[in-house]
């Protein structure tokens, strides 16, 4: 059996025959998730996804009935603050407790209810006299946990870590008993899953912590309370809070439900919720105050006490639907559980069991144990896949390729940098060497020396599908295993054997192969030795000189390009190049990663009559000033928006060209340009750029200029023919074709392929440059600007060439004289003079 055989929804039945929720998921899916028709969301456990009928439920509910602020007393705030009461008992159901045993405090998620814990906890300070509280977290815990010690470290708090490996040492101690002398209050937070791994820890110790039976709340006196982290758990899996009573349980409803987002809770035990003080106290806290004298009451309502101001009333409603929703669709929390685990378990088995044609495994799984059972495990998995060396494949590079095949998952260390320093084998100094090498969390820094700063997740949701977990197998085959793709058989057995086993199944679930081989020619990468020199124009064309052979403005970002032969070089770069931007109707930036058919629209730069021109197909041209008079400055609003995470101020351009772009583009859009009187600044100045050197920007994205070597685009196409996997049914690009979805404002011609990627200078006709770095390309370069449909295609055969990190052309800034700063012009046919990088 290959393993495109294994990938069968019949080997996944025999692996795992709990899926589904008893009819057809398939038609479940058809008609509440439409919206992803196309799409392989593997991102549960940041954000999980809503039925539609949720939103025409909650709709119909707020479109009918009239909700006032829960706080006033007429008709509509009683229905109001009757609902949200409804609501409260619902989730103390759903977590089978009752309001005599917990309280509901409603915040704006996770994060806010640990700060609201951390700020409320009685901490006691340590002295010479007294030990102090304690505050003790698992190492494998959210940031939003670990940053509850800014505000322990401020009030003389002794913070611990405790690795899990220690709680499972002393797991079988005896219990200590209760401290009648020693009452110093102490916080252990716990998570009840891991949002890295998806381990699951038994919740069993809650009750152990409690009781002083575990470390270290045997080593400390006092009164142990404690903090269950179930943002990650219940998203997929049940609490019974009957079973383990935590005294603090902060939840993210977005995370069960999809929608609403921006709303959370945090479940107080009753007997623990004295505890708690607050310091400020806001609207509908107090029972009585007086604002001339500090006199103040609280509210006898734990729930009140604790939430400050008017509540999101409405969103609270939402919940509402959200639990009707999920119980109608799945019938609860446990078969949630089963059936999401069981496609985890299933795409973790052939994962770790894949191989590259040496034999290498294909991929590096981080968990603790191997998804025996869903009472340990959750429905992630981390992992980093690997080269046929052995060598590690940069995140970023497996994000940008899983972009292609619509595959959504999420990179890094998912705010969990315990469990990635622990799993990654990353210590302290490495990751403080890491900042200094520039990685941030969050960005796309994925290598630092060779060695990984972060890894891949994908994780699952009760509306994900077995083809879910068959497209992403046969993406990572694809993409990333070197031909002929096999698979570890005695491995793959084991697994089997203990997923039989666990499952408790007595049906025929072997699983036999011949050599796991896939039955499909070989694909042999071009080595870079075989394609070197390869398609670049014949150096004695031109004297082995280089010379600029096309100049692109784009003078409205991310719509079609304004080809040019000799054009003035402005302040920010060639004249009115990406001057201007459509927005959509919340204002937002649109670029052809969202809606393709901006690369349609074509606009034109009319110096002479002081026009950009608006030109599409089946479209009447209009046009725009390009320099507005201070008359019209002032009848259009300026409004702020974001480039590349950069606050730009811009101004509207009018209500024609909103309406032509609206109508032609099927959404609310309008266009908006770069105020004049805004600056805005690159991030990093180039090395060896002088003091006084130009480097404000226009609305593009990293620098100024982007520069492509016309003999690097003819390597790729080389790359692209050589693929076997190219069907004969796809038709070949070509050069001109390739060009365009690069996006450049500079083509040269070169004598070698990439050989402008080591150039520190270069000048060009008479303007001076110096290079910005590298060019970092993503899934937009898929996109055809001549038809605005999309393929795989050149990113495929770029990530297959430049191993590592998948660049192309790089990024320039200009050096003009202080005198003349705007008398350059380019003309294609002038001479390119580069300065190579001293060694």
């Amino acid at each position: 059996m290959d393993f495109q055989k294994l990938c069968t929804f019949e080997t996944f039945q025999r692996v795992w025959s709990r899926y589904g929720y008893g009819g057809n998921l398939r038609d479940v899916i058809e008609q509440e998730f439409t919206r992803i028709k196309g799409i392989t969301y593997l991102d549960h456990a940041a954000a999980t996804l809503y039925p539609e009928s949720l939103v025409r439920d909650y709709s119909s509910d707020i479109s009918r009935n009239l909700y006032g602020n829960p706080h006033s007393h007429n008709p509509s705030s009683r229905l109001t603050h009757d609902t949200v009461e409804r609501v409260r008992y619902r989730v103390l159901q759903h977590f089978n407790t009752t309001p005599e045993e917990y309280s509901v405090i409603f915040t704006s998620g996770c994060t806010a209810a640990l700060k609201l814990v951390a700020e409320s906890f009685p901490w006691r300070p340590q002295t010479e006299s007294e030990a102090g509280s304690r505050f003790c977290y698992l190492t494998d815990s959210h940031t939003s946990v670990v940053g509850m010690t800014g505000v322990t470290s401020g009030q003389g708090v002794v913070a611990l870590p405790v690795s899990p490996q220690e709680v499972e040492n002393r797991a079988k101690d005896e219990a200590q008993g209760e401290d009648v002398i020693c009452q110093t209050p102490h916080l252990f937070c716990y998570p009840a899953q891991s949002n890295f791994s998806g381990r699951k820890y038994p919740l069993s110790h809650v009750k152990g912590i409690q009781a002083r039976r575990l470390y270290p709340a045997c080593d400390h006196k006092g009164h142990w309370f404690v903090l269950l982290d179930a943002a990650s758990h219940v998203s997929c899996s049940p609490l019974n809070l009957q079973h383990c009573p935590a005294d603090f349980i902060p939840i993210s409803f977005y995370k069960m439900f999809g929608f609403p987002t921006g709303l959370g809770a945090l479940l107080v035990r009753n007997d623990a919720a004295g505890i708690l003080k607050k310091t400020y106290f806001g609207g509908g806290t107090a029972a009585a105050y007086l604002s001339g004298e500090d006199y103040y009451v609280h509210s006898a309502n734990i729930s009140d006490r604790f939430e400050d101001g008017t509540v999101s009333f409405l969103d609270i409603i939402a919940l509402n639907h959200s639990f009707e929703a999920l119980y109608k669709i799945t019938g609860g929390m446990h078969n949630i559980q089963q059936h999401t685990f069981g496609l985890a378990r299933y795409t973790y088995m052939l994962l770790s069991s894949l191989c590259h044609g040496n034999g290498q495994p294909v991929a590096q799984i981080y968990t603790e144990g191997q998804f025996e059972s869903p009472s340990t495990q959750g429905a992630i998995l981390n992992f980093n896949l690997m080269d046929s060396h052995g060598k590690i494949i940069g995140y970023s590079q497996v994000d940008r390729m899983a972009s292609l095949y619509n595959i959504h998952m999420r990179t890094g260390c998912f705010c969990n940098t315990g469990a990635c320093q622990s799993f990654l084998g990353i210590t302290n100094q490495q990751m403080k060497r890491n900042l200094q090498a520039g990685h941030v969390c969050g960005d796309s820094i994925d290598l630092v020396d060779g060695q990984p700063t972060g890894s891949v997740r994908v994780s699952f949701g009760y509306m994900s599908t077995f083809e879910d977990c068959q497209k992403f197998l046969s993406f990572v085959a694809e993409c990333f295993v070197e031909k002929p793709v096999t698979v570890d058989q005695v491995k793959l057995e084991k697994l089997r054997a203990t997923a039989a086993e666990s499952q408790g199944s007595n049906e025929d679930s072997t699983i036999k192969m011949t050599n796991g081989e896939i039955h499909q020619a070989d694909e042999t990468k071009p080595t870079e030795a075989s394609l070197k020199g390869f398609g670049h124009t014949d150096s004695n064309s031109h004297g082995g000189a280089y010379s600029l052979t096309d100049i692109y403005i784009y003078p409205i970002k991310s719509c079609g390009a304004y080809e040019v032969h000799d054009w003035p070089v402005g302040p920010l770069g060639l004249l009115y190049d990406r001057g201007w931007m459509v927005v959509n109707g919340n204002g937002v930036c649109l670029s052809q990663k969202r809606e393709a058919r901006l690369c349609l629209i074509r606009p034109q730069v009319h110096l002479p009559s002081n026009k950009l021109l608006l030109r599409a197909s089946g479209m009447d041209t209009i046009s725009v000033p390009l320099e507005s008079s201070p008359q019209k400055h002032t009848s259009y609003p300026v409004c702020q928006s974001k480039v590349c995470g950069d606050r730009v101020e811009t101004v509207d351009c009018g209500d024609e060209a909103a309406l032509w772009l609206s109508d032609f583009l099927g959404q609310p859009c309008r266009l908006i340009r770069q105020s004049p009187y805004f600056t805005r600044d690159m991030k990093k100045k180039p090395s060896g750029a002088a003091s006084s050197s130009s480097s404000s920007l226009s609305l593009v994205n990293e620098a100024q200029y982007l520069m492509i070597n016309r003999a690097s685009v003819e390597l790729i196409q080389k790359q692209m023919s050589s693929r076997q996997d190219y069907s004969e049914g796809d038709q070949l690009l070509d050069t001109q074709n390739v060009i365009s979805r690069f996006r450049a404002n500079l083509v040269i011609t070169g004598v070698e392929p990439f050989e402008e990627d080591n150039w520190s200078h270069l000048i060009i006709g008479t303007t001076r440059f110096v290079v910005a770095g590298q060019c970092g390309r993503c899934q937009m370069v898929g996109v055809d600007q001549d038809t605005g449909t999309k393929t795989k295609e050149p990113l495929m055969s770029l990530t297959a060439y430049r191993d590592g990190k998948v660049t192309f052309g790089v990024y320039l800034t200009h050096q003009l004289p202080k005198d003349s700063p705007t008398g350059s012009v380019l003309s294609v046919g002038s001479l390119v003079q580069p300065k190579i990088h001293s060694p």
